[in-house]
């Protein structure tokens, strides 16, 4: 398997957590369609920006000098990981509630992991990267603003001194 530079593993990083998306959306949709309806079309935008991020990394990807086959290894190990921590966050008592927590914690990864590889293909003067970052980083910044802000209505809506 080819070594990959850090510019290359990082882009690995966010097209696994954009595969994560994916599944985290899915995840969260089914369970605003229970309860806050209204959520569920910024959920599949959300979904179907996150298909195009991929869309997007795996052809940057194929441009990497036969490095292709180990960033999408690496990529589906940040996959992997990701959905690890989903199915430990959210278990069959998530509400909507939980679910836009968990997606605010996801989508403050994205951006730090955006972030950073924008640093890095700066530093690297890699145009085409830093050319994907600037299309990809204010769509997570969105992203996490949306779900920050779908998780404080939500909260406002619960009773603080009910139960869980």
């Amino acid at each position: 398997m080819a070594e990959l530079t850090n510019v290359e593993t990082k882009l690995a990083e966010v097209t696994g957590l954009a595969m994560a998306a994916q599944a985290a959306t899915k995840k969260v949709m089914s369970l605003a369609r229970k309860e806050a309806k209204e959520l569920v079309p910024d959920l599949q935008r959300m979904n179907e920006e996150a298909a195009e991020t991929e869309r997007r990394c795996t052809k940057l990807a194929g441009s990497s000098d036969g490095k292709k086959t180990a960033i999408l290894k690496e990529a589906r190990a940040t996959k992997g990981k990701a959905a690890e921590m989903m199915s430990s966050y959210l278990d069959s008592d998530s509400d909507v509630l939980d679910g836009f927590e968990f997606l605010t914690m996801a989508e403050a990864g994205e951006v730090g992991h955006w972030s950073v590889l924008k640093v890095l293909a700066a530093a690297g003067k890699k145009r085409e990267v830093s050319e994907l970052v600037s299309w990809a980083l204010p769509i997570q910044e969105r992203h996490f603003q949306g779900v920050k802000q779908a998780s404080l209505k939500l909260a406002a809506d619960e009773d603080p001194d009910g139960t869980s």
